[in-house]
């Protein structure tokens, strides 16, 4: 995991064709609860009818057999979540139910839309109430109010306004339906499970069903399942692909595929690559447990130092983030890891970890391995310096959080008391083999944009807050 550790995007799954739908996706939303700890909930399709269960918490918390067992039918779709747009609140746990002129749709989000504010307004002035804060409920207004008759012609009428991140499953009277923008900055996978159809944010759920894995949803694509088969709708004009880069360096699981790529591969490629560019004098190389495990034995493997395990984890803690208030985030830092002072003492030592983003927990870190005993800290950083907050589903939401943005590599440095410091360079990021190349959204790293970022007053511009002017790809 990242020293500071990022607010995660969500995670959604939907399933089609199975008698025990709803306890398929728990299994699935457990495998993705690294996406989401914040909250839970389920959708699934009995004779027509939608019921739906949610809660605050991780899987477990909220769902058990009994509550299992009042989500009856053969189609269901979930969703787990961590806020990026929308108060931490019981009113924004998704999936969202909809009823409107004798139908029924439910909606989960994986994404951020970028012109929420004037969808919001223009819905609003035609007469539209909201229940909740986030940006996803706007899709189910603008589905209620398209003109459409057919319902996948409703949706694909509403998701035509939308602008940003989207993957997306909804559940209606007669099916599942995926969707993804056409930039495909998240991911979505599609899978088999015998005669039943599978979508999931990243495939390792669909390892833990035994679903076969057959293609990644498309971007652009809205994918329809039901009674009738799959389906495939292509209704946008074709852009520029956008995958965010960051599902490979930290949000996704090493054992998941994700933009037709196994996770692991990658981040060991990554850490090979930081070690030729930002070598070190050192006796052992350690990782941040556990995102980071892959790229401190890329790095190891190929600077040919040895790799130690420097820090045990509790994995009994909630992950860091998760408590927005940073005394609480701090307090977490010692709660979680620990280091291990007969490996470290008398050694110079390399930490590798895969990103920073404030620098706070970082810095706790590299005072864990001095107190240790350590001759030298070294810090490697398998991505590169983040300078520029993301508006597509990650919560960064100003650059004054952002210790990169306004300070030199030997400004963190010092900051973090380290003997060296390096990262890896956007180059070297973007060169790994076998990626699609130029398909990659890297604007938290060059401050490059490949939407429009929609201001309060209706503007194409970025956040005021944000103290240097953002480019906007063209």
């Amino acid at each position: 995991m990242p020293a500071e550790l990022l607010p995660e995007k969500c995670g959604v799954f939907g399933i089609f064709g199975v008698k025990n739908a709803a306890e398929l996706t728990y299994l699935g939303l457990y495998a993705l609860q690294h996406r989401g700890q914040e909250s839970a909930g389920i959708v699934s399709n009995f004779n027509g009818k939608l019921h739906i269960r949610k809660g605050m918490g991780q899987v477990n918390d909220v769902f058990s057999k009994d509550v299992l067992a009042e989500l009856p039918g053969h189609f269901a779709i979930g969703h787990n979540r961590y806020s990026t747009t929308g108060a931490n609140s019981v009113t924004n746990i998704q999936p969202f139910l909809f009823h409107y002129k004798g139908r029924s749709i439910a909606v989960g989000h994986n994404g951020n839309l970028t012109n929420t504010l004037s969808l919001r307004k223009k819905l609003e002035d035609a007469g539209a109430i909201f229940q909740s804060t986030t940006d996803t409920e706007l899709i189910l207004h603008l589905v209620a109010h398209s003109k459409k008759n057919d319902p996948v012609e409703k949706i694909i009428d509403a998701l035509k306004q939308c602008e940003g991140a989207y993957s997306l499953t909804f559940v209606t009277n007669e099916g599942i339906v995926a969707a993804r923008d056409p930039k495909g900055f998240r991911p979505m996978a599609l899978g088999k499970l015998a005669g039943a159809y599978v979508v999931a944010s990243e495939t390792c759920a669909f390892d833990i069903i035994g679903a076969q894995y057959l293609r990644e949803v498309e971007p652009g694509e809205v994918l329809v399942i039901d009674e009738k088969g799959l389906r495939s709708h292509y209704p946008f004009e074709r852009q520029e692909h956008a995958f965010c880069i960051f599902e490979f360096i930290y949000f996704a699981r090493p054992d998941s595929m994700i933009y037709g790529e196994n996770v692991d591969k990658v981040r060991r490629r990554l850490g090979r690559q930081l070690a030729i560019e930002r070598p070190v004098n050192a006796d052992i190389v350690i990782a941040v447990p556990d995102s980071s495990n892959t790229a401190a034995l890329g790095f190891s493997e190929q600077s040919g130092i040895q790799l130690e395990i420097g820090f045990i984890r509790n994995h009994y803690v909630g992950r860091t983030f998760i408590h927005p208030e940073q005394a609480i985030r701090d307090l977490d830092v010692r709660i979680k890891f620990n280091p291990v002072k007969g490996v470290l003492k008398e050694k110079r030592v390399a930490i590798v970890d895969d990103s920073i983003v404030r620098g706070t927990t970082s810095k706790k870190l590299v005072g864990m391995v001095r107190e240790a005993g350590a001759k030298e800290v070294h810090f490697r950083v398998s991505a590169p310096p983040i300078i520029s907050p993301c508006f597509y589903g990650i919560d960064m939401p100003t650059r004054e959080e952002l210790i990169a943005s306004s300070r030199t590599v030997e400004d963190i440095r010092k900051y973090l008391g380290v003997d060296s410091l390096g990262y890896l360079s956007i180059e070297g990021m973007l060169s790994m083999p076998s990626l699609p190349k130029g398909n990659f959204c890297v604007a938290c790293f060059a401050g490059k944009y490949p939407t429009k970022i929609e201001h309060h007053n209706g503007k194409d511009i970025l956040e005021k807050k944000d103290r240097r002017p953002a480019e906007i790809w063209p």
